[in-house]
């Protein structure tokens, strides 16, 4: 399965924690990140994470796209519910988060925005309960 792994700046240690924890099940499959959250990832986690452009540096926008080409099967979404986008040098960029809510909405992509709800996703992930998004690929 392909799974997305994007988080805000103020999240960044909480995904670095999730994906350590986790380690072994992520390891089963194609990881895509935005640019820091994957080399974080990567570097914390030991995993192999492809990583696009900085979120704020049009990474974001990226995945977006990745989205829209309904090519990942699930996205973690740590984001910080207090800001509107990403930061670079304490300025905001133009793209709103809620895009990537929106789009998984619009291709029934399953979506976590925090730490509860991710790990029940790993759990759905562990138990084969995803399957059906492989189903979904072959339309």
């Amino acid at each position: 399965m392909n799974i997305g792994l994007i988080a805000q700046d103020s999240k960044k240690k909480l995904m670095q924690n999730f994906c350590v924890v986790y380690r072994n099940l992520l390891a089963k499959h194609n990881l895509f990140a935005t640019g820091s959250t994957g080399h974080l990832i990567e570097s914390t986690a030991g995993l192999s994470v492809h990583s696009y452009l900085g979120g704020e540096l049009g990474g974001a926008e990226q995945f977006c796209n990745q989205i829209a080409q309904n090519d990942l099967d699930m996205v973690i979404f740590f984001r910080d519910g207090e800001s509107s986008g990403f930061k670079r040098s304490g300025v905001y960029s133009a793209f709103d988060p809620r895009n990537i809510i929106s789009l998984c909405d619009q291709y029934s992509i399953p979506l976590a925005e925090n730490l509860a709800t991710a790990e029940l996703l790993m759990k759905s992930l562990e138990n084969g309960d995803l399957a059906w998004r492989e189903v979904d690929h072959e339309k």
